[in-house]
């Protein structure tokens, strides 16, 4: 199977493609329509390529032990859990309008279902591709559900040991082929020492035939870089208008700037990968020729001289001569013409030369 998938209409994933940027608006919208939009347009106007929410259906996510126990915290919207979370929950109608919002603009929108009547929303509302939070990452009744819609997943790997995420491998990949796995640390902000970037390498070679990425919630963007230049080709990082906003994501959330910057910081890594193929480029020729150096004569060469290594030397010359790893191979051929003592020795000046062609 090939290692690319179409996450979105006209937009794959994978192979030679662009690492897909998602940013995670999650829940720093502080549950407020017209921030969520604001967010929304921010995502597209740096540069990303999806903005994501997270939906749950609250009595389907959590028992009502769980909703009505007291929520105390500095974070908090509510005296209950349950209170919180309502609070920053949208409707399905709200969903639609920022949906629809998001296709206005030109950006491509979804959320992660946090319960399978999410998933069922999220279906019907036509997102273009499932998000699986690592809370869910481990719960193979919803995995199998989800994979069962047909859509691509995206699906974070946070709290999970290795063991587990090849049984989510050989669960998912029967029922539905289209999706990729991120490799999470679900700590919120993530230090640097528990990031663990060498997971990506093991899930490239654990996972071959899908497309690898990165769910971040460390600050800063010089470690999701480096996960491009590993090969991640989906890069998710939650993303706030203002990190001293109330809530416990906002402080691993990158500011419009940080975003903007990660994005052009992306691409040029992208660029920067080029190519495996090692070569003179046509952008080094001014260099090689100022500083190339050539075969130069350590010593007069008479006509018709047999060269022996200790006639030889290298330097910067003027013209350009046989270049220095040339110099072996011309040990024992016989010169056509008289040398000078230090001038360069050229190709038309050696007898039977053959000249090597630099792959």
């Amino acid at each position: 199977m090939p290692l690319e998938l179409e996450l979105c209409p006209g937009r794959w994933v994978g192979g030679a493609w662009p690492c897909f940027i998602i940013a995670e608006i999650g829940q720093n919208h502080q549950g407020d329509l017209g921030i969520a939009k604001q967010m929304i347009r921010m995502a597209k106007e740096c540069g990303a390529d999806c903005a994501k929410f997270q939906k749950s259906e609250l009595e389907h996510k959590f028992n009502k032990k769980a909703l009505e126990r007291p929520y105390t915290s500095k974070h908090s919207w509510g005296k209950t859990y349950g209170e919180h979370k309502r609070h920053l929950e949208f409707s399905h109608d709200q969903y639609r309008e920022l949906k629809k919002y998001a296709e206005e603009i030109g950006i491509f929108f979804t959320a992660s279902g946090m319960d399978e009547m999410a998933v069922e929303f999220l279906h019907e509302l036509d997102v273009p591709f499932f998000k699986v939070g690592s809370g869910d990452t481990n719960n193979f009744l919803y995995l199998e559900k989800t994979a069962k819609k047909g859509r691509p997943m995206v699906i974070s790997s946070g709290m999970q040991s290795m063991k587990t995420m090849h049984q989510v491998y050989q669960t998912v990949k029967p029922i539905n082929p289209n999706f990729c796995i991120l490799q999470c640390t679900s700590a919120y902000p993530l230090q640097p020492e528990d990031v663990n970037l060498r997971v990506i390498s093991e899930y490239q070679s654990a996972f071959p035939d899908i497309p690898i990425g990165y769910s971040g919630h460390e600050t800063g963007i010089a470690i999701s870089v480096a996960a491009v230049a590993l090969g991640a080709k989906v890069l998710e990082r939650h993303v706030t208008l203002d990190k001293t906003w109330k809530g416990s994501d906002h402080q691993a959330s990158l500011e419009p700037s940080e975003l903007a910057e990660l994005v052009r910081a992306i691409r040029t890594v992208e660029k920067a990968l080029g190519s495996p193929i090692k070569q003179l480029l046509p952008c080094e020729m001014a260099c090689n020729e100022k500083l190339g150096k050539s075969v130069v004569a350590k010593v007069t060469i008479p006509e018709g001289t047999v060269l022996t290594l200790d006639m030889l030397t290298v330097k910067v010359g003027e013209p350009k001569g046989c270049p220095p790893e040339d110099i072996f191979d011309l040990v024992g051929k016989k010169v056509k013409v008289h040398i000078e003592e230090d001038e360069t020795i050229t190709e038309d000046a050696i007898e039977n030369h053959v000249k090597k062609v630099k792959c």
